[in-house]
């Protein structure tokens, strides 16, 4: 099971209610399942979810400037 990182669980305890209903909504459903079989806090789980939405957003922005380079050589 994928531990959070220290500084992710100090932002998920740091989210407004309304953050955190926000990331728990688009959660995956093996994150809500653990949540559910109390093997992850929903702090710790937030934090996964914060973790990974990052890593998304940070490959999504490497794509987007491979292809912004390739369509300017074009």
């Amino acid at each position: 099971m994928r531990e959070p990182d220290k500084e992710y669980l100090e932002r998920a305890a740091n989210l407004s209610v309304e953050d955190s209903e926000r990331l728990l909504s688009r959660m995956r459903t093996k994150l809500v399942r653990r949540i559910d079989d109390k093997k992850l806090s929903t702090i710790e789980a937030i934090a996964i979810q914060l973790e990974r939405e990052d890593e998304e957003l940070e490959e999504w922005r490497e794509n987007r400037v491979k292809l912004n380079e390739k369509f300017k050589d074009t």
